[in-house]
């Protein structure tokens, strides 16, 4: 009796679908340069930890994820960290200096808020310079900021309303951030001040406050004084 019964493997399982949900984790950790903890994962999608702990284990199994244990750092296990298997995540060296950099300034700066938004200020009034935009009002200003945002992938949606209130979606330093917050998001906030001033803009009462939600951080730019910070000049 003839055999016709095809030679070689059978063709595999057709695709299963992520979920919603799923999909969403997936592609936060598309979108980040390292790997995340699951308290930073908690904060990026809203989801509750036990929720995402499940949803995380199934991608695990699927083998649409990794996970593996951080460096040790003082007492107590080390925390998971997740990433995307099979991918070698854009900018991670960046992101490790950039860690690295926020780890020293903690540790050696007397004030690493005050130094870390000084330097983002710094930042700040490069990057206007280089994009070479101009503002006629403190609107078009602010407008310039979220789009600086943008571009620098935080994903930031303006409150329908409020338009001093805007919602950073994405970090792209989000686990350098949970680590060191008062440097990470002292430079975010430094370079939003910056832009404004390089802009025209007085950045006085602009403000971020971080984590402020599930899935965010608030970042305030209220009305703004629509002239130059006055430069004087002391006489002897």
């Amino acid at each position: 009796m003839e055999n016709n019964q095809p030679v070689g493997p059978r063709p595999g399982a057709p695709f299963r679908p992520l979920s919603a949900p799923r999909a969403a984790i997936v592609d936060r950790l598309r979108d980040q340069p390292e790997a995340l903890t699951l308290a930073s994962l908690v904060s990026a999608t809203g989801l509750h930890e036990n929720t995402l702990r499940e949803h995380l284990t199934a991608l695990v199994r699927r083998g649409l994820v990794r996970r593996h244990r951080a460096e040790p750092a003082g007492r107590g296990r080390p925390a998971w960290l997740y990433e995307l298997a099979g991918e070698r995540r854009a900018g991670s060296e960046y992101a490790g200096l950039a860690a690295a950099l926020a780890a020293a300034i903690a540790r050696s700066s007397d004030d690493p808020a005050g130094a870390a938004t000084a330097a983002g200020e710094e930042w700040g009034r490069e990057l206007a310079r280089d994009r070479d935009r101009t503002t006629d009002s403190p609107e078009g200003a602010r407008d310039e900021v979220v789009r600086l945002l943008d571009d620098l992938g935080f994903a930031p949606r303006s409150s329908q309303g409020q338009p001093a209130e805007i919602r950073l979606t994405r970090c792209p330093l989000l686990e350098a951030a949970h680590r060191h917050p008062e440097v990470v998001c002292g430079v975010h906030l430094g370079i939003v001040r910056g832009v404004l001033t390089e802009l025209g803009a007085d950045p006085t009462g602009s403000a971020l406050v971080p984590f402020a939600e599930p899935g965010a951080c608030r970042l305030v730019v209220p009305p703004l004084a629509d002239h130059r910070p006055e430069i004087v000049v002391g006489t002897s």
